[in-house]
């Protein structure tokens, strides 16, 4: 497993984003781990996840791209860390693109913000976490709207931040479906099983937090709910 990937999930679990005990999902269904990013909360914290993404998404697609779109609200900050990120350890001098969540009726008006699309940019779309997909099918559509036919964006990819490796609407994980129903690439930080395999029995600052016991309630939400 790359470096990146063990930092990153000892960052999650000090920054009390990753959690593991027993909760209940937004969906109803108990699950022994939990991911909260919205416990990001300093400067130090958004610069690394910055750092982390732009790792991501080199490794994944090399300067395979031009733009990063960041859904509000959320994917805002996101996008605007990671291309700084890019700029600074990559040289890379990506565009960000977000969106309003309603529509600017005054001035310029429009729901983008930041690099306006003409037709041609390869984008990809940062995000959190995603279980069902929802926000990104959100996404897809504004993106397709963005510039009048028979010019159109070229989305290349959906990056997030952990693989839940959850079924979405079918037996297939939500970013398989992602992949297979958009024709592009799907990727995470890292997967359920990056980080099973990483905090099993190991010690951060002085916890063991991955127990055996936590171990075999992951193995049985998965059974469950995973991928088949």
């Amino acid at each position: 497993m790359e470096t990146y990937k063990q930092e990153f999930i000892e960052f999650m679990v000090r920054s009390n984003v990753l959690t593991f005990g027993d909760f209940v999902t937004k969906s109803g269904r108990r699950t022994p781990f939990f991911i909260n990013t919205g416990n990001y909360n300093t400067g130090e914290q958004i610069e690394r996840l910055g750092h982390f993404y732009a790792a991501a998404i080199r490794t994944a697609m090399g300067s395979e791209f031009d733009n990063l779109y960041g859904p509000a609200y959320k994917g805002i900050p996101l996008c605007v860390a990671a291309v700084t990120a890019l700029w600074r350890e990559y040289g890379h001098n990506a565009s960000f693109t977000f969106n309003r969540k309603e529509a600017k009726d005054h001035g310029e008006g429009g729901s983008l913000i930041g690099h306006r699309y003409r037709g041609g940019e390869r984008v990809v779309i940062i995000e959190d976490v995603t279980t069902a997909g929802t926000s990104v099918r959100e996404s897809v559509g504004i993106l397709k709207a963005a510039v009048a036919p028979p010019k159109r964006v070229d989305l290349r990819a959906v990056v997030v931040s952990v693989d839940r490796m959850e079924r979405g609407q079918t037996d297939r994980s939500a970013l398989a479906e992602i992949a297979e129903t958009f024709l592009v690439r799907t990727f995470a930080i890292v997967t359920l099983d990056e980080v099973v395999e990483h905090l099993h029995g190991r010690e951060v600052d002085g916890r063991v937090l991955l127990t055996d016991d936590i171990r075999g309630r992951i193995e049985e939400y998965r059974a469950q709910y995973g991928t088949r």
